[in-house]
């Protein structure tokens, strides 16, 4: 099954995918108004990571997937976006994280850091292949593909650590 074909199975079927993307900021509402003042406590906050979890993953998968359509693609119009598995768990993302930051701080959340840090990374990664892809740089030289390697992952993480700290 490609990507293209669980689109389509999912655009044909979308009562399941319509209802899990309203499920998460719903419950996160449910659960700012059940344990108001508490979102810190023990089992709210892992009620928000999971939460978050569920809603951040398929959000930043669709962020991602349509950020290289547009820029990598070179064809692909925005009239052409399928609402609901390219702008539906953005909207959803989006929406559960505005909901769970109203009701506790991310920090009292177990496990944000990572999705923070999971999007930095993506975010370091498009930029590196944005500034790759638009150089047009060819280059034929004789280095070792470890050399490069090491090349590539030197940039990220300069790049990761420069975006964070520009964050924070």
């Amino acid at each position: 099954m490609t990507l293209r074909e669980l689109f389509d199975y999912l655009s044909s079927n979308p009562a399941g995918v319509i209802a899990f993307f309203i499920v998460l900021p719903v419950a996160a509402l449910l659960a700012g108004w059940l344990g108001r003042g508490e979102g810190h406590e023990s089992p709210w906050k892992y009620f928000y990571s999971a939460l978050l979890f569920l809603a951040c993953i398929p959000g930043i998968f669709a962020a991602t997937l349509a950020v290289y359509l547009f820029l990598f693609e070179r064809g692909g119009s925005i009239f052409n976006l399928n609402l609901l598995t390219q702008a539906l768990p953005i909207v959803s993302m989006i929406a559960t994280l505005a909901v769970v930051r109203r009701n506790t701080a991310f920090e009292h959340v177990p496990g944000f850091n990572k999705l923070s840090d999971l999007m930095l990374m993506i975010l370091a990664v498009f930029i590196l292949m944005f500034l790759i892809d638009r150089t047009r740089i060819v280059a034929w030289v004789n280095i070792p593909f470890y050399w490069l390697f090491a090349i590539v992952a030197g940039l990220l993480i300069f790049m990761r650590f420069g975006i964070k700290r520009m964050l924070s």
